[in-house]
């Protein structure tokens, strides 16, 4: 344990920072869907965004306390694991989904930005599956999982966001 406290102190500010950041997303996304349910629940896509965002972020706040817990270097990477095999499920059930539908019909989902967010979760799985195997330095890789997740929701907050103001300049006119 204490080889593990000693490495993870490295680590304690960052994680400190970026569970922060996870928090307040989570809690500025509430308040924006609030402001604007209306939009959200009449856009198919809006709905999805919010949804998936919103279990991303709780994802990512998790692995935030999983780090921030002492706890032996291959029970982190048990619990980062199933939190990216977790997060994994969402980007590819959607791409799976949209590839069966036309272009047209797919409510502005890109299998780019699923792709994205597979490629993500790819850096967490095998930098949960190096710290199982008793290496640090797989928390590199679990942090450009962590924070790719970061900023593909605040992406998909700018593109709804982009899309409220502008159903709201219709119904203005």
């Amino acid at each position: 344990m204490a080889d593990n406290a000693h490495h993870l102190e490295a680590w304690r500010d960052l994680y400190i920072m970026l569970g922060g950041s996870s928090a307040a997303l989570i809690g500025l996304l509430f308040v924006a869907a609030t402001l604007h349910i209306h939009e959200i629940v009449s856009n198919a896509m809006f709905k999805v965004r919010v949804r998936n965002s919103t279990l991303i972020l709780i994802g990512t706040l998790v692995q935030a306390a999983a780090i921030l817990t002492p706890q032996p270097i291959r029970i982190l990477g048990i619990e980062l694991l199933t939190l990216n095999l977790w997060g994994l499920w969402f980007p590819i059930s959607l791409t799976y989904t949209a590839m069966l539908k036309p272009v047209t019909r797919r409510g502005g989902y890109s299998i780019y930005r699923g792709l994205y967010f597979m490629s993500g979760f790819a850096f967490g799985i095998v930098g949960a599956v190096t710290l199982i195997a008793g290496a640090w330095w797989g928390l590199f890789l679990v942090t450009i999982c962590y924070v790719n997740c970061l900023l593909a929701c605040i992406w998909n907050a700018w593109v709804m966001m982009l899309g409220i103001g502008q159903s709201e300049r219709k119904r203005a006119r």
